[in-house]
């Protein structure tokens, strides 16, 4: 997949091992990785996600 390539929901979903459900609920708690609309749909940007998780993970560490 390229680093530069837009995810749509259900990818994300799929790529993190996560329902589909909890990445509609990061998005309305603005807890989850920053996504954007293209007309009616949603997407995440390959890039932000990654960087998220990294913010994620640091997080993690730091505590």
């Amino acid at each position: 997949m390229d680093h530069n390539s837009l995810l749509s929901p259900t990818d994300l979903a799929t790529w993190l091992g996560v329902p589909v459900s909890t990445i509609y609920n990061w998005r309305y708690t603005r807890s989850g990785p920053p996504g954007f609309k293209v007309g009616r749909h949603v997407r995440y940007r390959r890039a932000e996600v990654e960087a998220w998780l990294d913010e994620q993970r640091n997080l993690s560490t730091a505590r």
